[in-house]
């Protein structure tokens, strides 16, 4: 049974009766550029071939009522103007409808099923809200366009769930492409499709998934943002997309060293960013190698991010032949990504489990995603 029908058959037997439809939306995993998008720079993530799946129904009243496939809880609330809180799981489906809720006329059932691992830096909170905002907009006739859905998202995780993320999960769920990466300027919000040619190659995008799971809303996300506007506010700029690597002379003259460090991989990173789209768009593959560990370095070093697994990780992939490999996601915790020819897949899952045995660390999870369609209908 495919998960479209799993989540239908799931949705009758937890309130007895068939859903209206089923919507779904893709997990995203970023190519490059690591914590610029709240910083209105670029981002080049992808969605993935793994999706989240909402069921849903109206109600005549009301009432909002939550249940998932990992979970016996059943969350039940009234459709109203005050935020929801405490709900765990449920901030995230229910955080999208107080959003959307002057669209709305009554109440509705949902039930959730997904195959995005969670907590692996690949944005199923993202896949969440994306399938649950295009299963409110169908159903009710909103009317949103997939970026007004995007940021619908946005809101829910940041104003409901807590957490203090940009916009570029949500776009990459809403608006990607089969076989392509989307760069996302986040500060105009304009995007373009960046065909990878990964295939004509027969290369894959192997997640090296650490198993240690990470928390955006935990205070060290918050942290870093925090830094970045302060380096924001002391160079004068609006945002750090406004700076340019000729301005790191000043911001290290201005900022103290912790400061300073967090400006310097925002700058670098966007740098990185239109390196790697201009390396795609030329097929020189060979070109993100470098790219790619410059990029790791930084979230290392200058963003401290990074986690022991992650760099082992790397690190691995590198020695196994990958042509380029760095973290991805917000880091303290999460998934690697590698660029490798589809016939090393294997043995790299091998060299990156004996490497983790070897340093004391938790079985790791290796696999190969392919870049997938945004979120859409399925029944």
């Amino acid at each position: 049974m495919n998960l479209t029908s799993q989540v239908a058959a799931g949705f009758e037997k937890q309130f007895g009766y068939r859903p209206l439809g089923v919507w779904s939306a893709p997990g995203r995993a970023n190519l490059i550029g690591e914590h610029t998008d709240y910083n209105n720079g670029f981002v080049l993530p992808f969605g993935i071939d793994k999706r989240t799946y909402a069921a849903v129904a109206k109600r005549e009243d009301n009432k909002i009522r939550v249940a998932t496939s990992f979970s016996a809880e059943l969350v039940e609330i009234e459709l109203q103007d005050t935020k929801p809180e405490g709900l765990d799981w449920a901030l995230y489906p229910l955080g999208v409808a107080w959003v959307m809720r002057q669209g709305l006329d009554s109440g509705f059932d949902l039930y959730l099923d997904s195959d995005v691992p969670v907590g692996a830096g690949l944005s199923s909170s993202a896949a969440v809200e994306c399938s649950v905002a295009l299963a409110i907009n169908d159903i009710w006739n909103c009317g949103h366009s997939g970026q007004e859905l995007a940021l619908i998202g946005q809101k829910a995780e940041n104003e409901v769930v807590g957490a203090p993320t940009g916009i570029m999960d949500q776009t990459a769920s809403m608006l990607a492409q089969a076989d392509s990466a989307v760069l996302i300027d986040c500060k105009s919000l304009e995007t373009e499709v960046i065909e990878l040619g990964f295939g004509a190659k027969d290369l894959v995008v192997a997640v090296i998934d650490t198993q240690v799971s990470h928390r955006h809303s935990d205070g060290g996300y918050k942290s870093r943002r925090d830094a970045c506007e302060l380096g924001a506010t002391t160079m004068d700029v609006s945002s750090l997309r406004e700076l340019n690597s000729a301005d790191l002379p000043k911001a290290k003259s201005l900022l103290d060293d912790l400061t300073y460090r967090r400006v310097r991989h925002i700058i670098t990173e966007n740098d990185r960013v239109l390196d790697t789209v201009s390396a795609l768009k030329s097929g020189e593959l060979e070109k993100l190698g470098p790219l790619f560990a410059a990029s790791h370095a930084s979230m290392r070093d200058d963003f401290e991010i990074s986690i022991p697994e992650l760099d082992l990780a790397v690190e691995t992939a590198v020695r196994t032949g990958a042509i380029a490999s760095r973290m991805t996601g917000g880091g303290f915790g999460g998934a690697a990504i590698a660029l490798i020819a589809s016939d090393k897949l294997l043995e790299l899952e091998e060299a990156v489990a004996k490497a983790f045995e070897e340093a004391g660390f938790g079985q790791p999870r290796v696999f190969a995603v392919s870049a997938s369609a945004g979120a859409k209908r399925e029944l």
